[in-house]
C-alpha cells in the first residue's frame, strides 16, 4: 500500500480517535512532526506526538520488518528494534489500557519484533536494557565493562544474557556442534546436534571422607593452587565465549568441599557468571549455607547404592541415614537435590524400591551403569541380557514417580522401538564426552570422561580451546565406529566407560548392552 492510499487510522489506530478534528490531507508517516508543529491539537492529550511515533514504529515493523542476517558472527542489536526518546513515561501501558494516564517525564521506549515472531513488543527499557544496548553498540568487552563499573564479570554477562533472552540483542549460535560423522537419518532437529551449555566437571581434589567399593580412582594427585585454579576459570570463560555457549562448573572430587580453597574458588566461579553445581557427600549445614551465601547451586548431587544394607556395604556404615538427613537439609534450603545410583548386578532389584523411598524427598533420582574401572572392577555388572527389561520397568515406574529421571542413553533405544519421543540425559542428547563436557582432574589433566582413562590434554600446558579441538578429543567425541550407521546415534552412542570396563575397543565395538 502506498503512502497516498494509506489512511491515518491504519497507521495510528490509537491516535486517530483522540484527535479533536479531521486533519487535512497529510502524509501518514509525518503525523508526529505535524502534531509537534500544531500543539493546539494535543491540548487534551499532550502525549499524542510520542504515541504517534510509537504507532508509526509498530506499523513499520509489522509491514516491512528489516531482514535478520542468516549467520550472526557476534552479538548485535536486533535490526527490528527501534529506540525512541519520548517526553512521557507510561506510554506502553496506554497501548493495552485506554484509561491509563502517562506521566510527563523524559523516558525511552523500545519497539521491537523478535526474530521469527509476529508480535510487536513495546516496552520501557530499564537501565540494564540500555546498558546492554550501549555495550554492544560500542563493542565494549565484558571484562572492560566489569572493571569500569566495579562489578563482577558475571553481573555484566547476566545483563547481556537478559537482553538476548528478551530479543533486544541477537547472539551467534552455539559452536558446540556434532560432526559430520553423526548420521542425520530421521533426526533432523538441530537440538539433537548442538549444545547450548558446556560443562566443566572439575575434580578439584582427590581427598574424600568415604572409600566406596566401586571408586574408579584413588590415586594421589597434586591439587592446583588457588591462583592456578582461577586461571582455569578465566580460560573456561574465554572458551565458552568463543563457542557461544553458557558455562556450568560442576565441582566434584573426591569430596569437593574438602578442597582447602573451596569457598574462594566457588566465589570466583560465581563472579564470572557461571552456573554452579556440586557432586559431593553430605556436609554440615554451615558449609552449605556458606555456599548459598555466594550463589545457590543449580543442584547438589549425592549417591546411594540401594537400600540401607547394600548401600552401607558399598559406602560405609551409617551412610544411608546421613544421606536421607542431608536430603532433608537440601529441601529445607530449597536446593535442587539429585541422587545418583551406580547400577550393579547386586543392587538392580533394589532400584525401584529405593525410588519409592526417595519419592517427594529428592528432586531427581537416576542411575549410571557400573564402569568396571579402578576398584569398580571388583564388582559385577548387570547381565546385559537383563538390562532391556530393567529399563522397561524403570521407565514404567517413572510415569508415576516424578523424581525418577531417564538418563541412560539406551532409554532412547527403548523409546525408538516403541515410537516414543527421544529424551536427553543429564548431559543433553547422547554421550557428552569431549562434546559438551570434559573432566578436569586435580592436577590439571583433562579427560573426555572421568569414568575411564581418557586423557586429552593438560590445562596447565595447553588452553582449553586447543585441547577441545585436538585429535584426542575429536576421537572420543566421535565415539565408536560401530554406531556410525545407527539412525539414533546422536541421542545414544552407548557409554564409553562401560565398554572400557568390559575390555572392549571403545572406538570400534558396540556397547555390550546395546539391544538394537
Amino acid at each position: 500500500m502506498s503512502k497516498n492510499t494509506l489512511s491515518l487510522s491504519t497507521v495510528y489506530p490509537l491516535c486517530t480517535p483522540l484527535l479533536p478534528i479531521s486533519l487535512p490531507e497529510l502524509d501518514p508517516f509525518e503525523l508526529a512532526d505535524y502534531l509537534d508543529q500544531h500543539p493546539e491539537l494535543c491540548s487534551r492529550y499532550p502525549y499524542l506526538p510520542d504515541l504517534a511515533r510509537i504507532e508509526y514504529s509498530c506499523y513499520l515493523l509489522t509491514t516491512d520488518p528489516p531482514p535478520v542476517p542468516e549467520v550472526i558472527e557476534k552479538r548485535m542489536i536486533n535490526p527490528a528494534l527501534k529506540l525512541l526518546s519520548v517526553r512521557w513515561s507510561g506510554l506502553p501501558e496506554l497501548l493495552t489500557d485506554k484509561n491509563w494516564h502517562p506521566r510527563q517525564q523524559d523516558a525511552h521506549v523500545l519497539v521491537l519484533r523478535k526474530p521469527g515472531a509476529e508480535e510487536i513488543l513495546v516496552l520501557e527499557p530499564g537501565g540494564h536494557d540500555l546498558l546492554a544496548l550501549k555495550l554492544v553498540n560500542e563493542e565494549v568487552d565484558s571484562r572492560q565493562a566489569a572493571k569500569e563499573g566495579r562489578v563482577s564479570l558475571g553481573t555484566i554477562d547476566d545483563i547481556l544474557y537478559g537482553a538476548i533472552h528478551r530479543g533486544l540483542l541477537l547472539a551467534p549460535k552455539s559452536k558446540i556442534v556434532r560432526g559430520k560423522e553423526f548420521p542425520r537419518g530421521v533426526l533432523t532437529d538441530p537440538d539433537r546436534f548442538t549444545a547450548p551449555t558446556f560443562t566443566l566437571q572439575w575434580h578439584i581434589t582427590q581427598v574424600c571422607d568415604l572409600h566406596c567399593r566401586h571408586c574408579y580412582d584413588r590415586s594421589d594427585r597434586k591439587t592446583l593452587e588457588l591462583d592456578q585454579a582461577i586461571r582455569v576459570l578465566d580460560d573456561l570463560y574465554d572458551f565458552c565465549r568463543k563457542h557461544n555457549v553458557f558455562t556450568q562448573v560442576t565441582f566434584t572430587g573426591g569430596n569437593p568441599l574438602l578442597y582447602p580453597h573451596f569457598n574462594e574458588l566457588y566465589k570466583e566461579a560465581a563472579d564470572r557468571g557461571f552456573m554452579l553445581a556440586v557432586l559431593g557427600n553430605p556436609m554440615p549445614r554451615h558449609r552449605i549455607e556458606e555456599m548459598m551465601a555466594i550463589q545457590k547451586p543449580e543442584f547438589y548431587q549425592v549417591s546411594l547404592e540401594g537400600l540401607q544394607g547394600h548401600n552401607d556395604y558399598i559406602r560405609g556404615e551409617g551412610h544411608f541415614d546421613r544421606i536421607f538427613d542431608f536430603l532433608d537439609l537440601l529441601k529445607e534450603l530449597d536446593i535442587f537435590s539429585m541422587v545418583m545410583l551406580t547400577l550393579t548386578r547386586a543392587n538392580m532389584k533394589e532400584v525401584l524400591e529405593l525410588a519409592e523411598l526417595l519419592r517427594d524427598r529428592v528432586n531427581l533420582f537416576t542411575f549410571n551403569r557400573l564402569a568396571m574401572v579402578g576398584e569398580g572392577a571388583d564388582l559385577a555388572s548387570v547381565n546385559p541380557a537383563d538390562f532391556p527389561a530393567f529399563l522397561e520397568r524403570f521407565m514404567a515406574a517413572s510415569k508415576h514417580n516424578s523424581s525418577m529421571s531417564l538418563k541412560d542413553n539406551f532409554f532412547n533405544l527403548l523409546r525408538h522401538k516403541q515410537a516414543m519421543p527421544y529424551i536427553g540425559g543429564c548431559a543433553g542428547y547422547g554421550c557428552g564426552a569431549a562434546f559438551n563436557f570434559v573432566s578436569l582432574l586435580p592436577d590439571g589433566e583433562v579427560h573426555a570422561c572421568r569414568k575411564l582413562p581418557s586423557p586429552i590434554g593438560n590445562i596447565e600446558e595447553t588452553n582449553l580451546t586447543e585441547i577441545y579441538h585436538g585429535e584426542a578429543a575429536k576421537r572420543y567425541r566421535g565415539g565408536s565406529s560401530a554406531c556410525k550407521d545407527c539412525e539414533i546415534r546422536p541421542v545414544c552412542g552407548g557409554c564409553l566407560a562401560v565398554m572400557y570396563g568390559f575390555g572392549k575397543d571403545i572406538f570400534n565395538e558396540l556397547d555390550p548392552y546395546c539391544f538394537r
